[in-house]
């Protein structure tokens, strides 16, 4: 049986070739979807507070809307169906936020460079010609999709055109993500967001370290800190310290064994067919 597209995937792969169809028919009665939806900077004349949602869901042409939505079906029905509905739509929208804050924080460095320069334009004819700083797509949302599925499936292997062998995810985000700074640094009057799609990351990356744990960042970072300064020498019996590493051993292995058996699962039946807790162990154990 052909696996279903699960539902926020399908609904948001549909809302947004309907809105790039709208743009394109209402452009023809002189509607310009973009500039009313687009995300503006927040000093200029058209900006408003829900474009930074509204954003997302706007394209700029016809190739920005078909990688945009081909990345968000492959990668975003797989996290989906790991992370759940609920949580996907959230951290979909986190990403896509964060990636228009920081989108805005940039333009607000660039425009502070140039502030000088501007000193003697009258505040009403500045603030409409910074409307020419609008931003759409829901690149942002995506690269968090792309962070999502390197952290859960790190060892996955993924054939990238032109790369002529498999790479695994892990490397394939991370490679993504220097090529994006990279971008920033080198091509920063491309017309690309590159910032943006790595503040997608960052605000997923957050995201994904606050659900994988309870007590929240910043009891993890305390965790994490506390481990760096303790002192490294340490008192054990031989005998118990002995037990003490065959038993982690013991459980590490029967955690990996788990989670092979789950993998071998998705890959024989889809990843529907995993069981919520089956689902929740591959999520946790991502976050290890």
């Amino acid at each position: 049986m052909r696996e279903q597209m699960p539902p926020v995937t399908k609904n948001l792969l549909i809302i947004n070739i309907l809105m790039y169809a709208a743009s394109f028919v209402l452009t023809r009665y002189g509607i310009d979807l973009n500039a009313l939806l687009g995300l503006h900077f927040f000093m200029a004349s058209d900006f408003r507070l829900h474009q930074i949602i509204t954003y997302l869901f706007m394209h700029g042409s016809f190739e920005h809307l078909f990688f945009n939505m081909f990345a968000l079906w492959m990668f975003g029905r797989i996290i989906e169906q790991v992370m759940g509905q609920k949580r996907f739509l959230t951290y979909y929208l986190v990403c896509g936020i964060g990636a228009g804050l920081i989108q805005e924080l940039v333009q607000y460095i660039h425009y502070l460079t140039i502030a000088p320069e501007l000193a003697g334009v009258p505040a009403d004819s500045l603030a409409n010609a910074l409307n020419v700083w609008n931003t759409v797509g829901a690149s942002g949302a995506i690269y968090g999709i792309l962070l999502a599925f390197g952290m859960t499936f790190p060892d996955e292997r993924m054939f990238i055109i032109p790369i002529p062998f498999p790479i695994k995810a892990k490397y394939f985000v991370v490679g993504y993500a220097v090529i994006e700074l990279l971008s920033a640094m080198l091509r920063s009057n491309d017309g690309v967001a590159h910032m943006a799609h790595l503040g997608g990351m960052l605000f997923g990356l957050i995201l994904l370290l606050h659900w994988r744990h309870p007590g929240g960042l910043k009891k993890w970072w305390k965790n994490k800190s506390s481990k760096w300064h303790k002192p490294k020498m340490k008192v054990h019996s031989g005998k118990g310290k002995f037990s003490d590493e065959m038993d982690y051993n013991a459980r590490q292995q029967a955690r990996q064994e788990e989670i092979d058996r789950i993998l071998d699962k998705v890959k024989a039946h889809g990843y529907g067919s995993l069981t919520e807790d089956e689902k929740r162990k591959l999520f946790d154990a991502s976050g290890r």
